[in-house]
């Protein structure tokens, strides 16, 4: 068995599988609209809301807030910093497939 994988290297705040999902829905995009996401990752607007404000605090997204004539509009980016950090998540699980 092979021992160089460090555990420590899966970043904590990516070990659910909606802020994974969320991460790899704004990885291939600039920005998602809330409703899309939503629909995206079938989500309801509340455990939307909770996963992207855990992510928030991490600085990994931003969530951005507009109105488009009367109506509210929140949409959501990925930051520089989130980005790296599930880049680094997605090496690390890759590394710890390719050597059990």
């Amino acid at each position: 068995m092979n021992n160089n994988f460090d555990i420590e290297k899966l970043n904590k705040a990516f070990e659910s599988r909606i802020r994974l999902g969320i991460m790899s829905v704004l990885m291939v995009n600039d920005k998602v609209d809330f409703n899309t996401m939503k629909d995206l990752l079938k989500l309801t607007d509340g455990n939307l809301a909770s996963h992207m404000t855990a992510l928030e605090k991490f600085e990994y997204v931003a969530v951005n807030k507009q109105f488009i004539g009367k109506k509210p509009n929140t949409y959501f980016e990925a930051t520089k910093l989130g980005k790296a950090a599930f880049k680094k998540h997605l090496d690390a699980l890759e590394k710890l497939l390719k050597h059990p």
